[in-house]
């Protein structure tokens, strides 16, 4: 009997570069969580570090599972059931938007964060809408199409968290450019979207300055964004607290600086952190932050070049499928994951305020890690069967030209053997 030689690529099908960067950034997500958990875990979690610990260890792998699982499926599939994914997403969030807060909670399961399953589900209809009609990708009609599609997500999500409604807005019209959408429509919808959040930042500013002026005279108004929207008021902190910090005050961002400050090039060392002792999401929106104070600027800059070669490899895959709409997945939500992750590394060192975006694949939780998993098997998936493909045509390529060199052959032959009977 034959013995079956083990390489890692039975296993690991796709892109094995991509592999390896999923695989580090799973690896620095252990390590970063392990060290940060403590006071999330005791005072949000309600347990002890290592209790908090474990069930993320245990995602972590669940999500590894996902990856692989999904790398060995038809990518092909995810564009037939796109649409009917898309209705239980809205479905989801209608649900959460009823029920209050960003939550949902599943018996047995536990909770889990609808936004962040619409905005990978949301790539993965764009992409098959584009497929599907790429005949009129230059008519108004089916761009105003994909705005409604677009719009209804993420005015769903807006509500109760405006940095992943922002997030899911820019990653669709990425795809639609990528996509091949009228490029005047896509830009000048760019510009607009760009206008209106920097104008509703402004507001929710103006609004959180009311708030404070009312509270200051004695007089405490919840509602002072006039029934807009009831959160107006914390994005309008963050921006100010962006705008003009108090150094003296003990905030989360104040916290984050300091421990970008402290680490220096080489970092404090790996598990002596002092910043995360003291934030109580240290483990989760500024984990880079406390990556930088540990392993230093040397850790944050091979941290921030693994998403930027993550990136790149999706791109890569991108181009090398010949389906327009694996092509159009991969470009997608590589471009959504690379995205959050610059936003999330961004509001860590101060340079945008703060958002609530995690750090894929690396930050603390549960629905965020099992989502990503789920994206990048995807994009696995797309690039499993571009090999495929690629050998199968090399594997003609090479029958084609041993026939032909056996028909010359034959020729040859033939050509001599009627020489030598002249």
């Amino acid at each position: 009997m034959k013995k079956r030689e083990f390489k890692l690529s039975h296993v690991l099908k796709g892109d094995l570069w991509l592999w390896l960067v999923v695989m580090a950034l799973m690896l620095i997500s252990l390590v970063a969580v392990y060290s940060t958990i403590g006071l999330q875990a005791v005072t949000k979690a309600y347990t002890t570090p290592w209790r908090a610990f474990t069930r993320h260890a245990l995602y972590v792998v669940v999500a590894f599972v996902e990856i692989v699982a999904l790398a060995n499926m038809n990518y092909r599939v995810f564009s037939k059931v796109s649409r009917l994914l898309y209705v239980i997403s809205l479905a989801l969030l209608v649900a959460v938007m009823v029920l209050g807060g960003r939550w949902m909670e599943i018996p047995v399961v536990g909770q889990f964060q609808p936004s962040e399953i619409a905005k990978v589900v949301l790539v993965l209809f764009l992409s098959r809408q584009i497929a599907v009609n790429r005949d009129i990708l230059d008519e108004k009609a089916f761009f105003y199409q994909l705005l409604i599609v677009v719009g209804l997500s993420a005015g769903l999500i807006l509500p109760e968290n405006f940095s992943t409604s922002a997030l899911v807005i820019v990653a669709s019209l990425m795809v639609m450019l990528i996509g091949g959408v009228n490029t005047r429509y896509v830009l000048v919808s760019m510009g607009v979207v760009l206008a209106l959040g920097v104008g509703f930042l402004a507001y929710s500013s103006h609004v959180y300055h009311q708030q404070q002026r009312e509270l200051a005279a004695g007089v405490y108004n919840k509602d002072a964004s006039h029934g807009l929207l009831e959160r107006t008021t914390t994005w309008g902190h963050r921006v100010d607290s962006w705008l003009n910090p108090n150094p003296d005050e003990l905030t989360q961002e104040n916290m984050a600086r300091m421990a970008v400050a402290s680490g220096g090039f080489f970092g404090v060392g790996v598990g002596n952190t002092v910043q995360a002792r003291l934030m109580s999401e240290a483990d989760n929106d500024f984990i880079y932050a406390i990556i930088i104070e540990e392993s230093g600027m040397l850790g944050g800059i091979i941290v921030l070049f693994l998403y930027i070669f993550f990136f790149a490899r999706c791109l890569r895959v991108s181009r090398r499928c010949k389906g327009f709409f694996g092509s159009l997945v991969s470009a997608g939500l590589g471009t959504m994951i690379f995205i959050q992750a610059v936003v999330n590394m961004g509001v860590a060192v101060g340079a945008l305020p703060v958002t609530g975006q995690t750090l894929p694949l690396i930050s603390r939780g549960g629905t965020a890690l099992i989502m990503m998993g789920f994206a990048v098997g995807i994009i696995q998936s797309v690039a499993y069967d571009t090999n495929k493909v690629e050998r199968a045509d090399e594997d003609r390529k090479q029958k084609s030209k041993e026939f032909m060199e056996t028909v010359a052959v034959a020729n040859e032959s033939n050509n001599g053997t009627t020489a030598t009977n002249e």
